[in-house]
């Protein structure tokens, strides 16, 4: 099943194919208001992750912000990796994320028990069960780690 790709534009230096990152939102610098490009810079949701999949090299675009300019990339929410109950890691079902608390924990659990780009209440398809959660965090017991493609995308495709 071919992902569903969203055209937007990215730094130059930036631009680089698998590479991932969680769009913040646009500048609010004045220099970006009257921006003609500003609409496309703007068509990601704050706070997810994306991957970029395609870089078009023949389409480079003058900016106020980025000194070498924007490019137009071709990007997916590639899948996310979270820990949640053990009862509920089933490859193909589908949860309401909503994160396991292990607050107080090691960095790297919290960061599994509430991952970038992922929301509470986000619907969630389970694509891959990868195991349990390191025993080496005790509040992971009970816990699987698994990878999972959120649902319900409305961000609308641009196109050029």
């Amino acid at each position: 099943m071919e992902e569903k790709r969203i055209v937007t534009l990215i730094g130059a230096r930036l631009a680089n194919v698998r590479e991932e990152f969680i769009f913040l939102g646009v500048s609010n610098s004045e220099k970006c208001e009257g921006c003609k490009l500003k609409k496309s810079c703007a068509n990601l949701e704050v706070g997810r992750k994306y991957r970029i999949e395609h870089v078009r090299p023949e389409i480079k675009h003058d900016c106020y912000i980025h000194e070498e300019g924007v490019r137009v990339v071709e990007v997916i929410e590639p899948p996310v990796k979270v820990a949640i109950d053990s009862k509920y890691a089933l490859k193909g079902a589908k949860i309401v994320f909503k994160p396991v608390d292990c607050e107080g924990t090691d960095y790297e659990l919290f960061d599994l028990c509430h991952p970038s780009g992922l929301k509470e209440g986000d619907r969630c398809t389970i694509l891959d069960v990868i195991g349990n959660v390191p025993s080496k965090y005790k509040k992971g017991q009970g816990l699987k780690l698994v990878a999972v493609k959120r649902e319900g995308n409305n961000i609308k495709k641009s196109t050029f």
